[in-house]
């Protein structure tokens, strides 16, 4: 699996893997559960930053079925804006020198 812009510009921690996996799911709704183990990390690390993600207006509430809350990326959040322009921005800065390498890298037929 590539790494994603968020993690190689920002640091691989809990709280931008959080951020990612919302990014990565934008319009999806999980619980807090899923959003864990999306993320890849343990139920204690992420509770611990969990409430940074909230504080910072990064993930909201879409809906509650009985006790369970399902949340999103707050795509409204002005913090968030400048994080999704920054990922595409990142995209098309990477993806061209991606495909260059890609395509040195591929044989050609009469070899």
């Amino acid at each position: 699996m590539d790494e994603s812009n968020i993690i190689r510009f920002f640091g691989d921690n809990p709280f931008n893997r959080i951020m990612d996996s919302l990014i990565d799911g934008i319009d999806e709704s999980f619980s807090k559960k899923e959003i864990q183990e999306l993320s890849g990390l343990s139920k204690g690390t992420f509770y611990a930053h969990w409430p940074k993600t909230e504080e910072l207006g990064i993930a909201k509430v879409t809906k509650e079925i009985g006790r369970t809350k399902l949340y999103t990326l707050n795509t409204s959040s002005p913090l968030v804006k400048d994080l999704l322009k920054f990922e595409m921005r990142m995209i098309e800065e990477t993806a061209p020198k991606k495909i260059a390498i890609m395509a040195r890298a591929k044989p050609k037929k009469n070899e």
